[in-house]
């Protein structure tokens, strides 16, 4: 069944790159909706801006969803991240700037509150998407790849010359929570050369120590250190979740990114709905939607984060 949410959710916070403020609530969508923002604060023209990926205007440091009028909300991939992760299929999100709040630069408050308001089932079958070919899109040496499978797994590869980072891989079947209990947490991290050059061009205004790993050599420089010894590609898996949940309905496939970003995985998803003999549209039985991600999760099986 399709699931929204059981009443509105709120967060307050800045955004990581622009550092503007902003109120953003989720809320409860009949079924059919899917994922929609709507730029509150917005008084002339197309407020609301689809969840989709025929609606990004691709950026290297986020993913940006623009509509035809040019209302635009970025940094929208922790959000996504956590619906798909907690398994909501329809909901309206209101917010009063153009970028998503970072909070602690993870996925994880937003999962918590959205399991502690509760979900709410509704009378109408999930439709997914079947990956039937292999579609793969490559950028210089990043690449990524979708593959048929029956539940969706995402497997990422990073290499990172900084000694706190590497060399990371890691595989993760992402059905029946495993998002809430493995990724949620990973926060998003950069290089301290890279915060620097990126403040210095009016970017990453919002980021601090505490909403980010920042690395630099062999040494992490936010407090507390690491949440995961391998928190960067977990990171990563997050993100790609996220930019995945773009597709407009889960996805039987399995995700392969190697040195992957979201313009990446964007590209990959214009490939494979570019191409009508490699997907097909599927309503899903009971045990169908049984491997889906978020099917069943709950709040206990969130792992605490100091």
């Amino acid at each position: 069944m399709q699931t929204t949410l059981k009443t509105p959710v709120a967060f307050t916070g800045v955004g990581l790159h622009s550092g503007q403020p902003a109120r953003m609530i989720l809320r409860p969508a009949p079924t059919g909706h899917g994922i929609v923002f709507h730029r509150s604060d917005l008084r002339v023209g197309d407020a609301r801006v689809p969840a989709t990926w025929d609606a990004v205007n691709q950026s290297p440091l986020c993913t940006r969803l623009e509509n035809a009028e040019g209302a635009s909300v970025s940094t929208v991939e922790h959000i996504m991240a956590a619906l798909a992760g907690c398994g909501v299929h329809n909901a309206l999100i209101e917010i009063d700037g153009p970028e998503v709040p970072i909070l602690d630069g993870s996925a994880s408050q937003f999962v918590a509150k959205i399991l502690a308001r509760g979900l709410e089932k509704q009378d109408a079958p999930v439709q997914a998407i079947e990956v039937l070919k292999p579609i793969e899109v490559r950028r210089g040496e990043a690449w990524a790849r979708l593959n048929p499978a029956a539940t969706l797994t995402i497997d990422f590869h990073i290499d990172f010359a900084d000694r706190a980072i590497g060399r990371q891989h890691k595989v993760l079947n992402m059905s029946n929570g495993s998002f809430v209990r493995e990724l949620c947490d990973s926060r998003t991290f950069c290089r301290k050369a890279d915060v620097d050059t990126m403040r210095a061009n009016g970017l990453a205004l919002g980021g601090t120590f505490e909403n980010a790993v920042v690395v630099d050599g062999d040494r992490v420089l936010s407090p507390g250190g690491l949440r995961h010894r391998d928190e960067a590609v977990r990171h990563k898996m997050l993100d790609a979740l996220g930019d995945l949940a773009l597709a407009g309905a889960p996805l039987f496939a399995a995700y392969t990114g190697h040195r992957a970003g979201h313009a990446i995985t964007n590209d990959l998803l214009r490939a494979l709905f570019a191409n009508p003999q490699a997907w097909r549209m599927v309503t899903c039985d009971a045990a169908m939607a049984a491997r889906l991600p978020g099917a069943g999760v709950h709040l206990g099986e969130m792992r605490r984060v100091a």
